[in-house]
């Protein structure tokens, strides 16, 4: 009787052990595809930011131009 009652704990333990370790793995992979995210949009921002400084420097330019008019 305490023996079916222990095999019973420790299968429950078992396929609480397994949830977990399924858990991790989603939690592992989800983590590597925010660090992977973080990158590619740190490099779509950095184009972003030298095209607003290119604009600034074509529009100084072109207000120069207009004022000498």
């Amino acid at each position: 009787m305490v023996v079916e009652e222990v095999a019973a704990l420790l299968i429950q333990m078992g396929n609480i052990a397994l949830w977990l370790q399924a858990l991790g793995g989603i939690i592992v992979l989800w983590l590597i595809f925010q660090i992977v995210n973080f990158f590619i949009n740190r490099k779509r921002m950095k184009e972003i930011y030298t095209i607003k400084e290119d604009m600034k420097r074509m529009e100084g330019k072109l207000d120069r131009l207009l004022r000498k008019r």
